[in-house]
Protein backbone atom coordinates (compact mmCIF):
# COMPACT_ATOMS: atom_id res chain seq x y z
CA UNK A 1 0.00 0.00 0.00
CA UNK A 2 1.23 3.19 -1.08
CA UNK A 3 0.75 6.51 1.65
CA UNK A 4 -1.64 8.02 -0.65
CA UNK A 5 -3.50 4.69 -0.37
CA UNK A 6 -3.79 5.10 3.47
CA UNK A 7 -7.13 5.97 4.80
CA UNK A 8 -6.48 8.85 7.81
CA UNK A 9 -8.49 6.71 9.99
CA UNK A 10 -6.02 3.91 9.33
CA UNK A 11 -3.15 6.00 10.30
CA UNK A 12 -4.14 6.82 14.24
CA UNK A 13 -2.81 3.51 16.06
CA UNK A 14 -4.42 4.05 19.75
CA UNK A 15 -1.84 2.87 22.14
CA UNK A 16 -3.81 0.36 24.59
CA UNK A 17 -1.45 1.12 27.26
CA UNK A 18 -3.56 -0.45 29.97
CA UNK A 19 -3.19 -2.82 32.74
CA UNK A 20 -5.75 -5.19 31.94
CA UNK A 21 -7.01 -7.24 29.51
CA UNK A 22 -10.70 -6.12 30.44
CA UNK A 23 -9.74 -2.77 30.57
CA UNK A 24 -8.27 -2.92 26.90
CA UNK A 25 -11.26 -4.56 25.93
CA UNK A 26 -13.50 -1.57 27.96
CA UNK A 27 -11.61 0.76 25.91
CA UNK A 28 -12.30 -0.86 22.56
CA UNK A 29 -16.22 -1.33 23.03
CA UNK A 30 -16.12 2.80 23.93
CA UNK A 31 -13.93 3.34 20.66
CA UNK A 32 -16.06 1.24 18.02
CA UNK A 33 -15.51 2.11 15.14
CA UNK A 34 -13.93 4.99 15.43
CA UNK A 35 -10.32 3.05 15.35
CA UNK A 36 -9.06 0.05 12.93
CA UNK A 37 -5.42 0.42 14.27
CA UNK A 38 -4.52 -0.48 17.96
CA UNK A 39 -0.93 -0.72 19.56
CA UNK A 40 -0.60 -3.82 22.27
CA UNK A 41 2.80 -2.90 24.39
CA UNK A 42 4.71 -4.32 27.38
CA UNK A 43 1.99 -3.58 29.97
CA UNK A 44 -0.43 -4.85 28.22
CA UNK A 45 1.24 -7.64 26.98
CA UNK A 46 2.60 -8.54 29.87
CA UNK A 47 -0.71 -8.37 31.96
CA UNK A 48 -2.14 -11.49 29.24
CA UNK A 49 -2.88 -9.30 26.33
CA UNK A 50 -0.84 -11.04 23.50
CA UNK A 51 -3.92 -13.06 22.58
CA UNK A 52 -5.98 -10.28 22.39
CA UNK A 53 -4.17 -9.38 19.16
CA UNK A 54 -5.76 -12.21 17.53
CA UNK A 55 -8.90 -11.27 18.62
CA UNK A 56 -8.95 -7.89 17.38
CA UNK A 57 -7.59 -9.74 13.66
CA UNK A 58 -10.47 -11.80 14.00
CA UNK A 59 -12.36 -8.70 14.10
CA UNK A 60 -11.35 -7.02 11.28
CA UNK A 61 -8.73 -4.49 13.59
CA UNK A 62 -4.94 -4.53 12.52
CA UNK A 63 -2.63 -4.85 16.20
CA UNK A 64 0.96 -2.66 16.11
CA UNK A 65 2.73 -5.59 18.51
CA UNK A 66 5.03 -3.07 19.91
CA UNK A 67 7.12 -5.68 21.78
CA UNK A 68 10.89 -3.69 20.77
CA UNK A 69 12.95 -7.22 20.25
CA UNK A 70 16.15 -6.80 21.06
CA UNK A 71 18.14 -9.90 21.56
CA UNK A 72 20.52 -12.16 19.70
CA UNK A 73 19.42 -12.76 16.11
CA UNK A 74 18.01 -16.42 16.81
CA UNK A 75 16.03 -15.54 19.51
CA UNK A 76 14.31 -12.57 17.79
CA UNK A 77 13.80 -14.48 14.62
CA UNK A 78 12.38 -17.52 16.57
CA UNK A 79 10.26 -14.26 18.80
CA UNK A 80 9.08 -13.07 15.60
CA UNK A 81 7.80 -16.09 13.94
CA UNK A 82 5.60 -16.65 17.30
CA UNK A 83 4.13 -12.90 16.61
CA UNK A 84 3.76 -13.57 12.91
CA UNK A 85 1.34 -16.37 13.61
CA UNK A 86 -0.80 -14.04 16.37
CA UNK A 87 -1.78 -12.03 13.62
CA UNK A 88 0.21 -9.27 14.45
CA UNK A 89 0.37 -6.26 11.27
CA UNK A 90 3.48 -4.82 12.47
CA UNK A 91 5.84 -5.72 15.33
CA UNK A 92 8.73 -3.35 16.58
CA UNK A 93 12.10 -4.38 17.02
CA UNK A 94 15.40 -2.25 17.96
CA UNK A 95 17.74 -1.03 14.79
CA UNK A 96 20.58 -2.87 15.82
CA UNK A 97 21.85 -4.91 12.57
CA UNK A 98 22.02 -8.28 14.14
CA UNK A 99 18.30 -7.67 15.82
CA UNK A 100 16.78 -6.58 12.16
CA UNK A 101 18.22 -9.70 10.18
CA UNK A 102 16.88 -11.94 12.80
CA UNK A 103 12.99 -10.07 12.71
CA UNK A 104 13.81 -10.41 8.83
CA UNK A 105 14.35 -14.09 8.93
CA UNK A 106 11.74 -14.94 11.77
CA UNK A 107 9.13 -13.31 9.47
CA UNK A 108 9.38 -15.25 6.41
CA UNK A 109 6.71 -15.19 4.23
CA UNK A 110 3.93 -14.06 6.50
CA UNK A 111 2.75 -10.70 6.22
CA UNK A 112 3.62 -9.15 9.34
CA UNK A 113 5.56 -6.12 8.97
CA UNK A 114 9.13 -5.38 10.80
CA UNK A 115 9.47 -1.59 12.20
CA UNK A 116 12.92 -0.53 13.43
CA UNK A 117 12.44 1.88 16.30
CA UNK A 118 15.31 4.20 15.85
CA UNK A 119 15.77 6.32 18.79
CA UNK A 120 13.33 6.45 21.87
CA UNK A 121 11.03 9.15 21.83
CA UNK A 122 12.31 10.02 25.35
CA UNK A 123 15.83 10.61 24.97
CA UNK A 124 17.22 13.49 23.64
CA UNK A 125 21.10 14.16 23.12
CA UNK A 126 21.77 14.17 26.92
CA UNK A 127 20.42 10.79 27.14
CA UNK A 128 22.45 9.28 24.43
CA UNK A 129 25.78 10.32 26.05
CA UNK A 130 25.04 8.97 29.01
CA UNK A 131 24.70 6.28 27.59
CA UNK A 132 27.46 6.48 25.84
CA UNK A 133 26.62 7.06 22.43
CA UNK A 134 28.96 9.00 20.37
CA UNK A 135 26.28 10.27 18.04
CA UNK A 136 23.72 12.57 18.97
CA UNK A 137 20.06 12.13 18.30
CA UNK A 138 19.51 13.00 14.53
CA UNK A 139 23.10 11.28 13.82
CA UNK A 140 21.94 7.82 15.09
CA UNK A 141 18.60 8.51 13.91
CA UNK A 142 19.52 8.66 10.52
CA UNK A 143 22.38 6.06 10.71
CA UNK A 144 20.46 3.27 12.06
CA UNK A 145 17.20 4.81 9.20
CA UNK A 146 20.20 3.47 6.46
CA UNK A 147 20.95 -0.12 8.13
CA UNK A 148 17.10 -0.58 8.12
CA UNK A 149 16.68 0.42 4.27
CA UNK A 150 19.43 -1.46 3.65
CA UNK A 151 18.26 -4.86 5.43
CA UNK A 152 14.56 -4.41 3.66
CA UNK A 153 13.07 -3.39 7.06
CA UNK A 154 9.85 -2.22 6.42
CA UNK A 155 9.45 0.49 8.21
CA UNK A 156 10.83 2.94 10.49
CA UNK A 157 9.64 4.29 14.23
CA UNK A 158 10.93 7.72 15.43
CA UNK A 159 9.86 10.70 16.75
CA UNK A 160 7.93 13.43 14.66
CA UNK A 161 11.05 15.30 14.49
CA UNK A 162 13.02 13.36 12.27
CA UNK A 163 10.30 12.44 9.80
CA UNK A 164 11.61 14.69 7.10
CA UNK A 165 15.27 14.08 7.23
CA UNK A 166 14.51 10.31 6.91
CA UNK A 167 11.62 10.80 4.26
CA UNK A 168 14.48 11.93 2.27
CA UNK A 169 16.68 8.99 3.01
CA UNK A 170 14.08 6.10 2.61
CA UNK A 171 11.62 7.71 0.52
CA UNK A 172 8.26 6.47 -0.02
CA UNK A 173 9.75 2.29 0.39
CA UNK A 174 9.35 2.31 4.22
CA UNK A 175 6.16 3.08 6.28
CA UNK A 176 7.63 5.68 9.11
CA UNK A 177 5.60 5.32 12.29
CA UNK A 178 5.56 8.30 15.11
CA UNK A 179 4.92 8.19 18.58
CA UNK A 180 5.86 11.04 20.38
CA UNK A 181 2.23 12.24 19.26
CA UNK A 182 0.30 15.11 21.42
CA UNK A 183 -2.72 16.95 20.48
CA UNK A 184 -2.44 20.65 21.45
CA UNK A 185 -2.78 21.42 24.44
CA UNK A 186 -2.06 18.17 25.50
CA UNK A 187 0.79 17.35 28.08
CA UNK A 188 3.81 15.59 26.96
CA UNK A 189 4.54 13.33 29.75
CA UNK A 190 7.70 11.55 29.54
CA UNK A 191 8.05 12.78 25.95
CA UNK A 192 10.68 14.80 24.85
CA UNK A 193 10.69 14.90 20.85
CA UNK A 194 6.73 15.50 19.81
CA UNK A 195 4.57 17.12 17.67
CA UNK A 196 1.05 17.57 17.00
CA UNK A 197 -1.16 15.14 14.73
CA UNK A 198 -1.79 17.58 11.38
CA UNK A 199 2.38 18.53 11.29
CA UNK A 200 4.04 14.81 12.35
CA UNK A 201 1.57 14.03 8.89
CA UNK A 202 2.69 17.37 6.82
CA UNK A 203 6.30 16.31 8.02
CA UNK A 204 6.13 12.77 6.56
CA UNK A 205 4.60 10.20 8.94
CA UNK A 206 2.15 7.38 7.63
CA UNK A 207 0.95 6.38 11.00
CA UNK A 208 0.86 8.26 13.97
CA UNK A 209 0.45 6.05 17.49
CA UNK A 210 -1.57 8.27 20.11
CA UNK A 211 -2.21 6.66 24.06
CA UNK A 212 -3.14 8.82 26.29
CA UNK A 213 -4.59 12.03 24.58
CA UNK A 214 -7.32 9.23 23.40
CA UNK A 215 -7.23 6.62 26.57
CA UNK A 216 -7.79 9.03 29.02
CA UNK A 217 -9.77 11.61 27.61
CA UNK A 218 -13.41 12.15 29.13
CA UNK A 219 -14.61 11.34 25.28
CA UNK A 220 -11.94 8.65 24.12
CA UNK A 221 -14.11 8.22 20.64
CA UNK A 222 -14.22 12.13 20.32
CA UNK A 223 -10.54 12.66 20.82
CA UNK A 224 -9.71 9.70 18.26
CA UNK A 225 -12.27 11.12 16.05
CA UNK A 226 -10.99 15.07 16.38
CA UNK A 227 -7.62 13.30 15.40
CA UNK A 228 -9.07 12.08 12.35
CA UNK A 229 -10.28 15.26 11.30
CA UNK A 230 -6.78 17.18 12.14
CA UNK A 231 -5.17 14.06 10.02
CA UNK A 232 -7.56 14.45 7.17
CA UNK A 233 -6.58 18.28 6.73
CA UNK A 234 -3.35 17.88 6.81
CA UNK A 235 -3.43 15.46 4.13
CA UNK A 236 -5.25 17.92 1.97
CA UNK A 237 -2.65 20.51 2.37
Amino acid sequence: MTPAEIAPKDRLIVALDLPSVDAAEAMIAKLGDSVSFYKIGYQLAYGGGLPLIGKLADAGKKVFADLKMHDIGNTVARGTESVAKLGATFVTVHAYPQTMKGAFEGRGSANLKILAVTVLTSYNDDDLQEAGYRLGVSELVEARARQAQVLGVDGLVSSPEEVGALRKIVGHKMSLVTPGIRPAGAASGDQKRIMTPGRAIAAGADYLVVGRPVVEAADPKAAAEAIHAEIAQALLK
